[in-house]
């Protein structure tokens, strides 16, 4: 999301369905900032759809970061008429992160399962949905982005590989429980491996993961 705000010809959108998908599913009960989000965003997903999702922009070309997990009681026909991008990372990195915040994560949370569902539904309408890798693009982000913004069909931009440190006005109110690391950025990291032994309790979520993430990966993008 921070990359593609960078684009002049871009309006970004974070999450616009985050209080859809708390008001319908049990995850209203242990998200931090749940009440908070519920009461100032719409918690009507359909109504979001259309008056955001598909609504009139500003601008030509408008991203909106979702989550597989917030399309929770949608129909999700809508995915017809947009261009859709997967952003993957490999388990063993975001597992450890995620439960920083939600403290026994489940398969529904983290979403890997629905990603591929998603991505076998979109190919049931014709559509080729460009997968993104956390470590690869780390690893060449201008390599990836160039063939991401080739996908779908838009210029690459060079202002996408960095942006001022600090929050942006997009930023939905949870970011003061999930942003610190992104606020600290100025453009895409490295990729570096986490050295921490990998939480036990997370075992069993991980071994879950790993086939939805193996499938996924062999779609993604890769540099040349």
């Amino acid at each position: 999301m921070y990359s593609f705000a960078q684009r002049v010809d871009t309006m970004v959108y974070d999450e616009p369905l985050y209080a859809h998908y708390l008001v319908n599913s049990s995850a209203k009960d242990y998200h931090p900032g749940a009440d908070e989000i519920i009461a100032t965003m719409e918690n009507d997903g359909e109504k979001v759809v259309a008056d955001i999702i598909l609504g009139a922009q500003p601008t030509p070309v408008a991203f909106f970061k979702q989550m597989t997990h917030h399309l929770v009681k949608l129909e999700r026909a809508f995915l017809k008429q947009t261009v859709n991008v997967m952003l993957i990372r490999h388990p063993r990195d975001m597992l450890p992160s995620y439960a920083e915040q939600v403290s026994e994560p489940t398969l529904r949370d983290v979403g890997y399962k629905m990603h591929l569902d998603l991505v076998e539904y979109l190919h049931s309408l014709g559509q080729e949905p460009p997968v993104l890798d956390s470590e690869a693009t780390l690893m060449n982000p201008a390599g990836v982005l160039r063939k991401l913004c080739d996908r779908i069909g838009i210029p690459f931009d060079e202002a996408m590989l960095s942006w001022p440190a600090g929050a942006r006005p997009e930023d939905g109110i949870w970011a003061q429980h999930w942003y610190a690391s992104v606020h600290r950025s100025t453009g895409f990291q490295r990729y570096q491996p986490k050295t921490e032994p990998f939480p036990e309790q997370l075992e069993p979520l991980l071994e879950e993961c790993m086939p939805y993430y193996e499938a996924l990966v062999k779609q993604a993008i890769t540099a040349d």
